[in-house]
């Protein structure tokens, strides 16, 4: 199978500025992620970035860069100009692996990729894992997913999904036990196709309402296939406690 990673990284970030260049034991964020993506089996590892000194820092490691507009409204926008600049055809698969997952596993990379190969209803792909602990699944940060047997997703939400009517009738105390809660991972698997299609949509009303972008896909019919992570995907770095707890779990392997 055959596909493509892109690394999406802007030196802009209102929580952790510079984040992409921010040291974690010798290495810039953006090298440890271009390392762990290329352990996968794609064909090529992109870095797509829309300023001078992440391009500067890719090639030095020895990564291929693309620079790209700095005016695009989100991620997805970003992907398909790198498709577009690459000349990559309507049916290529593309992974999107945030530039802020040092620790992203190799095998999920191919997990995603070769769930939207092997599903040719789907447009996109994406990953999930089950949530046990009631914080995670009341909490609006943590995105929930409802999906069909065949892996097909009917929604993402911040709401806790699917609500356990009978069992909270009388207060949330504590999940039941049988409860199929999934929280979303933040990997994607594309294929261009579907990347060109979405930039040409207007933001969906539920995307805005949720601020999640997977849902102007559902809202123009286009299927998002769902799977339980095949390893566990350890959370990106949007803070420097995030930072901190990287540097200090490398420093013990």
């Amino acid at each position: 199978m055959d596909f493509r990673v892109i690394i999406p990284a802007r030196f802009a970030s209102t929580r952790l500025p510079g984040k992409p260049l921010r040291d974690i034991g010798g290495q810039t964020m953006i090298e440890r992620v271009w390392r762990q993506a290329v352990q996968s089996s794609a064909a090529q590892v992109v870095v797509a970035t829309d300023d001078q000194r992440i391009v500067e820092a890719v090639r030095q490691f020895g990564g291929d860069v693309v620079m790209t507009r700095s005016d695009h409204l989100s991620g997805t926008d970003r992907l398909y100009e790198v498709a577009q600049q690459l000349g990559w055809c309507d049916q290529t698969i593309v992974v999107n692996v945030q530039g802020d997952e040092p620790l992203i596993p190799p095998a999920v990379i191919d997990q995603v990729a070769a769930n939207l190969a092997a599903v040719p209803l789907a447009g996109v792909a994406t990953l999930c894992e089950a949530i046990t602990e009631l914080a995670v699944f009341t909490d609006p940060n943590s995105v929930k997913v409802v999906a069909a047997a065949n892996g097909l997703a009917h929604y993402f939400s911040r709401a806790p999904i699917p609500w356990p009517r009978d069992a909270f009738a009388d207060g949330v105390r504590q999940l039941p036990a049988d409860l199929p809660a999934a929280r979303h991972i933040g990997i994607y698997a594309y294929r261009v196709a579907s990347l060109r299609a979405y930039v040409s949509w207007p933001p969906a009303a539920l995307e805005q309402f949720e601020s999640l972008e997977q849902l102007r896909f559902l809202a123009n019919g286009v299927a998002v296939h769902v799977a339980a992570a095949c390893a566990q995907v350890p959370g990106g770095v949007d803070t420097e406690a995030d930072l901190d707890a990287v540097i200090a779990y490398l420093a013990t392997q």
